[in-house]
């Protein structure tokens, strides 16, 4: 399981010909109203794509091969490997949360004629790009979590810009088809990520940074092609005040907001709860003992899910789109997804994962399909977009590291062998569902 055209150079304000007035605190941008130029989306699809291909590989299998390299060195304990786990996968998404909100504050008060987003988004994937290669190299895990630490910040500086562009080109009404396929470009990319650490499972260097080198090309192509809007006029500078505030956004002045970012922080910790430990749950609880082995389950097990994902995302953002409908897709696919967490706990063997794995790729294709339409449909303000998606991806980041950390703890409840999947599981099955009951009193959207 896993967890968003032409240069703008002719015109200086980088706005799109016809748009509708939004009435917020600044007026610097409009709402658009016509559909995104075809070469944006196509090129928003690749580089989502291949930036996940280079992000997530490491992540999913990445990070578990580079525990047990360490492992075999002596540079970590045998009986460490989990704990290690939680925190390389804590400290890399504590870098992921500040970066996000951060440089999404950032890239909404660019001024550089190259337009807002642009810089940040190819900085950003050069950075991971070398936080990748500290970490393949390094000789322990200090230096693993610093090189993971990096890439994430890069990662993340990268991402905020990136998904602000959905709100900066893509009208109301075309959302959901877009976010759908932002969805399934992430999920195509862990597919594509896990098969390339399968491939080059003996030489991390070329796992961890040969795909993200292919990932500066996609994302400086895509910075291109990208219409990027330009500030008509400098921003009052930023106060201490302001930037406090970069990480907040207020849940009684924006209630539809705040229950839509608890409903992602819940279902994501109920995911990367599960992602976390996926290499060692398969290892103990359902006796893979072989690493080797374990990566190709993954790899199976996470191209089913993804082939899955895929139809039900692109069927459910058309229909969202077609029916103007958001929270009934929402909350129902959180729910499927918390009854396919819990019934982790009663899976034994291999077969009965891949078809578990199947159903929720349903479940959390459905979702992936509509939220980030919800999500940017909610959105306070259209002039600050890249810091409120920022502030909205907390509730992506944030789980990251609690998540690992809760059940590095709960896994050792009444069982000092460190495999109490039922109290883990259930406890993430509680969290998604409910997730899915705080969709309900959201009122901007149907």
């Amino acid at each position: 399981m896993s967890s968003v055209s032409g240069s703008a150079a002719g015109n200086p304000s980088g706005m799109t010909a016809a748009s509708t007035v939004v009435s917020h605190e600044h007026h610097w941008f409009k709402e658009p109203n016509e559909p995104a130029p075809k070469k944006y989306v196509a090129w928003l699809f690749i580089a989502q794509f291949v930036f996940f291909v280079a992000l997530l590989g490491p992540a999913i299998v990445g990070v578990g091969i580079k525990i047990s390299s360490l492992v075999a060195s002596g540079a970590i304990p045998e009986n460490g490997a989990t704990g290690a786990a939680a925190v390389l996968g804590g400290f890399g998404a504590l870098f992921a949360t500040a970066a996000n909100v951060i440089f999404g504050r950032l890239s909404d008060r660019t001024t550089s004629r190259w337009g807002r987003r642009r810089i940040w988004i190819v900085g950003g994937t050069l950075i991971m790009t070398v936080g990748l290669g500290v970490m393949a190299v390094g000789p322990d895990l200090l230096w693993a979590t610093v090189g993971w630490s990096i890439a994430q910040l890069g990662a993340n500086m990268t991402l905020a810009p990136f998904i602000a562009t959905l709100a900066d080109q893509v009208p109301r009404v075309q959302r959901g088809s877009v976010a759908a396929w932002l969805g399934i470009a992430q999920n195509a990319g862990v597919v594509g990520g896990v098969y390339v650490a399968q491939w080059f499972l003996n030489n991390l260097v070329i796992m961890f940074v040969g795909p993200a080198l292919l990932a500066i090309v996609a994302m400086a192509l895509f910075a291109f092609v990208l219409p990027d809007k330009v500030l008509p006029v400098k921003p009052p500078a930023a106060t201490f005040r302001d930037w406090w505030e970069t990480f907040w956004v207020s849940p009684r002045k924006y209630p539809d907001y705040a229950l839509a970012w608890w409903s992602r922080f819940l279902i994501t910790f109920a995911s990367f709860g599960f992602t976390a430990f996926r290499f060692f749950y398969l290892q103990n609880h359902i006796g893979i003992k072989n690493p080797a082995d374990i990566v190709g389950v993954i790899s199976l097990s996470t191209l089913i899910f993804t082939g899955t994902l895929v139809v039900a995302a692109y069927a459910a953002g058309k229909l969202s789109d077609r029916l103007n409908r958001r929270k009934i897709f929402v909350w129902s696919s959180t729910v499927l997804f918390a009854i396919g967490t819990v019934s982790l706990i009663l899976i034994k063997d291999v077969p009965s994962f891949y078809i578990l794995e199947a159903l929720m790729g349903v479940a959390y294709g459905i979702y992936v399909g509509v939220d980030l339409a919800l999500v940017v449909d909610v959105l306070p303000n259209p002039d600050d977009s890249g810091k409120d998606l920022g502030v909205f991806n907390i509730a992506n980041a944030l789980p990251q590291t609690i998540a690992p950390m809760v059940g590095g703890i709960l896994v050792y409840v009444g069982d000092p062998t460190g495999n109490n999947y039922t109290l883990w599981f259930s406890v993430l099955g509680v969290a998604a569902l409910i997730g899915a009951l705080v969709i309900f009193p959201i009122k901007k959207v149907r």
